[in-house]
């Protein structure tokens, strides 16, 4: 990851507060309170672990006045005082960072914040990309092309479109959004009655402060009365809550390299601090020096267990009859790579109970590598009890084992457990759900990650030229852990009887559905891309042309810089907003509101449509073709998404476009063998029909159950007017309510989507409401379960975890609820389509029909079908779908066939 973030910049003061509110009130010996600083150790060693950067910043506010009590003295000035158990903290966590040879920064008379922003703005002029890791909105501003926020709080990354997403506003508005709106953790009182929405709308309407400042006297209603009386001190609030770039620093940002730690001195702090989970991460010690003089011995950090290294068959002979009398095993493989249709196998690992494991290297390969078993031989003695559907498996993705397993001819039967699964049944919105995070989190253990034995970045090495020791202990750690996890996490699951059956019934069984799928791929027309690369090509010379024309000169139509100054400066288009280094913006929201006024931002915008196309998927497909099958093979995720959705990778072919002409010739290159058509089978309004179910909503349910355009029916009884006399617009308007009451759409969103005035669009929302009594109230219900429980569910029990849906901020309350309206008609659907691909998949495997399940896009399922058999699969495919769920209206699956996959959809 040091090529994404060479730079990485910490907001420590945000840090310890956070670990301070979450960590358990720990105390040492000696009566110090110690939980918060073993906190964010914890936290910045996994974050460097992630990263893994070659520059690091951690800044600590200076405390006492600043630059901004002198401007506003009641700045800040309603904060309490520290805690007196976080304020002795800070000193030795500050020892500990220094110790571990991180910078650190503590500048006075400045905050931390502009510290961040003068190495990230210097950094980013240098050409480093920069991560700054903080809870705090106000650094939002700083986002730009090369810096991006790493909300601490929700584990997400932040680019200028995400501030937009999050805020409403891009990263240059955002301290005018904070002057405006006020921000109460640092006393700034901004303009009453001024919230969230209003200065959203506010700077929508007019581009920026001093914008809303010159058309103050245009505002009506007490908020703007209020922001005339504001408008003397607005620029003072503006300056506030602008983070200063300009900090006269003795350093710069390749000044900030990460030096060797003093184990010496870190011994003696985490023997102070009493954490063996710390001491565990400096490695095994005498035990002799980890008891401090004047106190009782404390407990040695947890040793690495040792595991077996199988090299013969009379070490591999004990292992076979364990495995044969065990009631559960963890398995797992180790291999030459990721991707499942190339990689070779190199080693299997086996635990038959915690500390109870062994591996076997199969086919490592490096200068004196000892003599190892042979492959064929091994898997041929494993296969019985691989196989064997009666005997207990666990693994850790086991998708992926069982695809390596599938190329050496083992078809892998008995998944009983994958942890990987089980976490994310048990939390889908967990930060994670790989091994090292599961391992941390419910094990308090820090696994050997594959960096630490194959290295990183360009000096890493294939698994098959690390040597048996190291392997061995990597790999059979893998295996004992998660049998070790599994045995955490599935009384968990267990305890939750509608979990369980999600997991054992639609979870579990799915793994070999997928793996079929990845291993099927699908059949591309690499010279039909080819072509189109040829005519995008064209198209994109075309239009460089006709934007030389129109803007009067040549220059780069990738150059934000050049385009910025033929707009603005040759052009005198209007500055709708301007980037964190003040210059005016030229993003793609920009261009579309500019494209009204002129014709060179059109151009430009469809130069860069057109662009990304041919290289996210014209040019780059045919170049992922497997060369052994001639097909291309994506990997699907099943534990990514907080709703339950499938997750496709490596190719990603569920983001192929469909509503452009451009997108849909690109799902034209997806075609069917000869002798075979493409078939697609797509749920129609699925989750307007869960709406129904949930609700209860009863002209909803009659609509559907009439077979009516539901649309067209919600136009005429919010209009009361004859289906018949409903207009298209009408129509769109209708849909758009339908389909955004579901994602939380306010009034302002509407009229911004259907092209009227708010007090419209309010109007049009309030008399649908009116009419479906049944939606409103089931909002109104979803909103007080998820306050109440911290979680909604879907209707099979998928529960869909809110953090923030209690939270004291309004802005990030408002959008936990959104998601709580949203997240049981997506979870839902998303259930309901893998319970399809069961019911598909089983019918396939049991009968072996001519039908191959190739591709699960969102609500559509796409088949390969041979063309004799088109029609009878289809109704088969039809009523297996239909009959996944049983909603109060009926579920509609739309089916069509062709020779490629936009003839069939």
């Amino acid at each position: 990851m040091s090529t994404q973030y060479p730079l990485i910049l910490v907001d420590a003061s945000g840090y310890l507060f956070r670990a301070y509110h979450a960590m358990p009130k720990l105390t040492n010996a000696h009566g110090e309170p110690t939980g918060a600083v073993v906190g964010v150790l914890i936290m910045l060693q996994n974050l460097i672990d992630e990263y893994q950067p070659d520059y690091l910043g951690v800044v600590f506010d200076a405390g006492g006045r600043n630059f901004r009590h002198e401007l506003f003295p009641a700045y800040k000035a309603q904060r309490p005082p520290l805690p007196d158990d976080l304020r002795p903290q800070f000193a030795p966590l500050q020892a500990a960072i220094q110790a571990l040879g991180w910078p650190l920064l503590i500048v006075p008379d400045v905050e931390a914040d502009d510290v961040i922003g003068t190495l990230a703005t210097q950094a980013a002029a240098a050409g480093i990309a920069t991560l700054i890791a903080t809870s705090d909105k106000d650094l939002a501003q700083l986002v730009c092309e090369r810096i991006h926020l790493l909300d601490t709080m929700k584990n997400r990354l932040l680019d200028p479109a995400g501030v937009v997403t999050t805020f409403g506003v891009p990263p240059e508005r955002i301290a005018d959004y904070l002057a405006l709106k006020g921000d109460s953790s640092d006393n700034i009182p901004g303009v009453p009655g001024c919230g969230d929405k209003t200065a959203i709308q506010w700077l929508t309407q007019f581009g920026d402060l001093d914008g809303i400042i010159a058309h103050a006297h245009a505002i009506p209603r007490k908020v703007g009365d209020n922001l005339r009386a504001a408008l003397p001190q607005l620029p003072l609030l503006r300056q506030l809550t602008t983070i200063k770039c300009d900090v006269p620093l003795a350093l710069h940002p390749t000044d900030l390299r990460p030096t060797a730690a003093d184990n010496v001195a870190l011994r003696e702090l985490y023997l102070r601090l009493e954490s063996q989970r710390l001491l565990k991460t400096i490695g095994a010690m005498n035990l002799d020096l980890l008891a401090p003089a004047s106190t009782a011995p404390t407990a040695p950090p947890q040793l690495r267990a040792t595991y077996d290294l199988i090299l013969t068959p009379e070490q591999l002979e004990p292992w076979l009859a364990r495995l044969a009398a065990a009631e559960l095993f963890a398995f797992d493989t180790e291999t030459t790579g990721l991707d499942v249709m190339t990689a070779e196998l190199v080693g299997v690992s086996f635990a038959v109970a915690p500390e109870q494991a062994a591996y076997i290297p199969l086919a490592h390969r490096y200068f004196d590598v000892p003599a190892q078993l042979e492959r064929a031989t091994v898997l041929a003695q494993l296969r019985p009890l691989l196989e064997d559907a009666s005997r207990a498996k666990v693994g850790q993705n086991l998708k992926f084992d069982l695809n390596i397993l599938t190329r050496y001819g083992i078809t892998l039967r008995g998944i009983a457990h994958d942890t990987m699964l089980a976490s994310y049944v048990l939390d889908s919105t967990a930060a994670s759900h790989g091994m090292d995070a599961l391992a941390q989190k419910h094990l308090d253990y820090t696994t050997i990650h594959f960096e630490d034995v194959a290295g990183k970045g360009r000096k890493q090495i294939t698994f098959d030229q690390v040597t048996v020791e190291t392997a061995a202990q990597y790999a059979a750690e893998d295996a004992d852990i998660t049998l070790r996890l599994q045995q955490k996490l599935w009384p968990q699951v267990l305890a939750n009887p509608k979990l369980t059956q999600l997991y054992q019934e639609l979870e579990l069984p799915l793994i070999p559905v997928l793996a079929r799928m990845e291993r099927t791929g699908v059949k591309i027309d690499s010279n039909l891309l080819a072509q189109q690369s040829v005519e995008l090509a064209q198209r994109l010379a075309a239009l460089e042309l006709n934007a030389y024309e129109t803007a009067g000169r040549r220059f780069n139509l990738n150059s934000p810089k050049q385009i910025g100054a033929i707009l603005f400066t040759e052009l005198e288009l209007p500055v709708v907003r301007k980037t964190p280094k003040g210059e005016p913006s030229t993003s793609e929201d920009v261009l579309e509101q500019l494209a009204e006024q002129h014709a060179l931002p059109r151009l430009i915008l469809d130069h860069r449509s057109l662009a990304k196309l041919k290289s996210t998927y014209t040019d780059a497909l045919p170049k992922l073709v497997n060369s052994t099958t001639g097909r291309l093979h994506t990997s699907y995720h099943q534990a990514i998404t907080a709703t339950g959705r499938l997750s496709s990778s490596d190719p990603n072919l569920q983001n192929i476009p469909i509503r452009t002409e451009d997108g849909r010739r690109i799902r034209q290159a997806f075609i069917a063998t000869s002798g075979y058509q493409i078939v697609s089978a797509d749920y129609s309004q699925i989750e307007l029909r869960i709406m129904a179910h949930l609700s209860g909503d009863e002209r909803l349910l009659a609509a559907f159950m009439n077979g009516l355009d539901v649309h067209r029916a919600t136009a005429a009884e919010i209009l009361q007017l004859p289906l018949d006399e409903i207009t298209t617009e009408q129509r769109r308007a209708a849909k758009a309510v339908n389909f955004g009451l579901m994602y939380g759409m306010s009034a302002f969103g509407l009229a911004q989507q259907i092209g009227c005035g708010k007090r419209e669009a309010a109007s049009y929302m309030e008399r649908y409401f009116e009419r479906y009594v049944g939606v409103k109230e089931f909002m109104e219900r979803i909103r007080q379960q998820a306050r109440a429980n911290g979680y909604v569910e879907t209707l099979f029990g998928r529960r869909l975890h809110l953090i923030e849906i209690n939270h004291s901020n309004q802005a990030r309350r408002a959008a936990a609820e959104r998601t709580a309206i949203n997240a049981p008609m997506q979870g839902t659907a998303a259930d309901i389509i893998k319970r399809a691909m069961l019911a598909v998949d089983h019918w396939i495997e049991t009968e072996q029909p001519p039908v191959k399940l190739l591709l699960q896009v969102h609500d559509e399922l796409v088949f390969e079908i041979a063309t004799d058999a088109v029609a009878m699969a289809s109704e088969r495919i039809r009523v297996a779908m239909e009959a996944a769920a049983e909603l109060a209206v009926p579920l509609i699956v739309d089916i069509g066939h062709g020779d490629n996959w936009d003839a069939a959809h």
